[in-house]
């Protein structure tokens, strides 16, 4: 206390309130500059340079022009910034065009070629898929079965059941209806939380997989049916999931024409370059 006390004794009385624990500001810091009210005016290039432009920097100037043109509400800053959108349609059409004739030059990158839009081409293009997917789910028929797990006062369930049984009448499938007030167990153990759920089981394994939440109408429930079954049997992976009968490969398919993401097994590691004493050694 004695030395405290000579210590502060030999302070200034102006410094003793001072420094963090007082709050006091710092006054190296430097001053932040007061923000302008109004926005400087953009410089417009002409169009010649503009279209040298990449369109992250013409957006920046589109925003930039915007900002002033709304500040300052003159017609010859509000006529500038609707020039600068006229430009980037003009841009954007342009690119519109040249697409048009890649796709013309390239068809394996436009979906027409594996999804034609004319009625009769894809009525017969629908049609081969629906064959392929029925002999697929009759070829699995006796290694799955479906089950829809229901409530007495689920009024949803009684419009999906039927639809669950056309399954069974189409495919050959075992269908099989739960009732989780009578089977209350069968809620936690297959994580059940709403009615009507509809459910492929694999026989003799642990495999399972949800296929519709709610009612669902037969064509999707064949689809996402056929998917599951796929999926199970290891015939897609799930970056195919949305891939369907006859498209392997295609266009619509995710790895038609190879890995597209960094955790697939196809993919090699990136090897960092070496460094160091041992690549040193490694080069002699």
């Amino acid at each position: 206390m004695l030395l405290a006390t000579a210590t502060d004794a030999q302070t200034p009385p102006d410094r003793l309130k001072q420094g963090y624990w007082w709050y006091a500001p710092n006054s190296a810091l430097p001053k932040p500059e007061p923000v302008p009210h109004e926005p400087a005016k953009p410089v417009i290039p002409a169009m010649p340079e503009l279209a040298r432009w990449s369109p992250p920097r013409i957006r920046k100037l589109i925003e930039d022009q915007r900002d002033y043109a709304a500040t300052v509400l003159t017609i010859e800053a509000v006529a500038d910034f609707w020039k600068l959108e006229d430009f980037a349609r003009r841009k954007a059409r342009a690119f519109a065009g040249v697409t048009q004739i890649a796709m013309l030059q390239h068809p394996e990158l436009n979906s027409k070629s594996a999804n034609p839009m004319v009625g009769e081409a894809r009525d017969q293009l629908a049609g081969a898929k629906d064959d392929a997917r029925r002999r697929y789910l009759r070829s699995h028929a006796g290694e799955f079965a479906l089950v829809m797990f229901s409530r007495t006062t689920c009024g949803y369930c009684r419009v999906q059941w039927p639809i669950v049984q056309r399954l069974q009448e189409e495919m050959g499938w075992q269908v099989t209806l739960m009732d989780l007030d009578r089977r209350p167990d069968l809620s936690g153990r297959y994580g059940i939380e709403i009615t009507p759920t509809t459910m492929i089981i694999r026989r003799g394994s642990q495999q399972r997989m949800i296929v519709a939440s709610g009612v669902e109408a037969y064509p999707n429930l064949a689809q996402l049916t056929y998917q599951a079954v796929r999926l199970l049997t290891g015939d897609i992976r799930p970056e195919q999931f949305m891939t369907g009968a006859g498209e392997e490969g295609g266009f619509f398919d995710a790895l038609g024409l190879g890995p597209v993401a960094a955790s697939d097994p196809a993919v090699e590691p990136m090897r960092s370059s070496p460094s160091g004493p041992d690549a040193a050694e490694g080069e002699r």
